[in-house]
């Protein structure tokens, strides 16, 4: 559902995408793109409900649970809980529950830790071998450029919140299906951010008198099937519906130099060192505004504004925004 007054455009759908297509034609634009065609293994044929939970078997992990479906961060309306691996995909394919936590219509939602999950990534080899062997990575990057591997699960109708990651990634939906709307990070004057999250819970339906610049963003949208997969370049901000119980699988690179990274960032969301240095500066800047009169902190900060603008600005790309092309199949 478009929010009225919102433009929107769908997200391009190439076929047959190999690493060639991905890395001449695709990764360039800098745009997201639904790859389909893509080798993801025998996944796509294997992961039944029943095999997940034997394969997974009682490993315990821990899991998102909310009362709502459209889960919030920033407000944190859900619990984490700990469950069997088989118990949860039981009860995450349930639309009603005879056990539960909340109430028997409560939604689940797991994201994959790694071993240590303080200091480690995610990785499907490590935390299930055995699911693991029938998924295949896509070598759309080179082997040193890998940084995690994040397996997910949600419950039918789980929404979860706007955000961005500083990671390239590719979004490799493998059961269900599930709808996808995404953001420019040129737009994020409009999306009334809080760290890497927006304040703007419901997309769809937003409260335009709190948030009112959000009309102004411009939405791209998808849906995802059974053996699509969605790359989403770094900084561009998604927000996940579950259209059906589902599973996908996250694999993210680290397509700037290694030493851009946080080094001490398990989950690959905190924003590269020189950008968090210069926000710390900019921070102190304003500060150091806080001592003028109201009349001049106004002056000073539009000429720092400015200054913004003029030495950091990236100028509009030529490129205009696909809608479609004969090497795509929109739809």
């Amino acid at each position: 559902m478009m929010m009225q007054g919102s433009e929107e455009v769908t997200v391009p759908v190439y076929t047959a995408v190999d690493r060639e297509v991905f890395l001449k034609d695709i990764y360039p634009m800098r745009r997201p793109a639904v790859l389909r065609g893509v080798s993801l293994g025998p996944c796509l044929d294997k992961w039944s409900m029943d095999y997940l939970r034997e394969k997974g078997g009682d490993r315990e992990v821990k899991v998102h649970v909310s009362s709502v479906p459209q889960m919030d961060f920033l407000h944190k309306n859900f619990l984490y809980r700990t469950l069997p691996f088989d118990v949860f995909v039981q009860r995450a394919a349930e639309s009603k529950h005879s056990n539960f936590f909340i109430s028997e219509k409560e939604s689940y939602y797991l994201r994959s830790l790694g071993d240590d999950p303080r200091r480690e990534p995610a990785d499907l080899r490590k935390q299930f071998p055995g699911l693991a062997e029938d998924f295949s990575i896509p070598d759309f990057f080179e082997p040193e450029q890998f940084f995690s591997c994040v397996f997910r699960i949600s419950s039918c109708g789980l929404q979860l919140w706007t955000h961005y990651d500083v990671m390239d990634n590719l979004l490799a939906q493998v059961t269900g299906k599930k709808r996808v709307v995404l953001y420019s990070p040129r737009d994020a004057q409009h999306l009334y951010l809080s760290g890497d999250k927006s304040e703007v819970l419901d997309i769809d339906s937003p409260d335009l008198e709190r948030y009112p610049e959000f009309v102004k963003a411009r939405r791209y949208e998808c849906v995802l099937e059974p053996g699509d997969v969605l790359f989403i370049p770094a900084l561009w901000f998604h927000n996940t519906l579950a259209l059906q119980f589902g599973v996908g699988v996250n694999v993210f690179w680290r397509h700037l130099k290694a030493e851009s990274y946080d080094k001490k960032d398990p989950y690959g969301n905190k924003d590269p060192v020189a950008a968090a240095r210069a926000m710390q500066v900019l921070e102190r800047a304003l500060q150091a505004l806080e001592e003028l009169p109201p009349d001049y902190r106004d002056f000073y900060a539009r000429r720092m504004v400015l200054r913004i603008q003029n030495s950091a600005y990236c100028p509009e790309p030529d490129v205009a925004v696909q809608r479609c092309s004969p090497t795509e199949d929109c739809h």
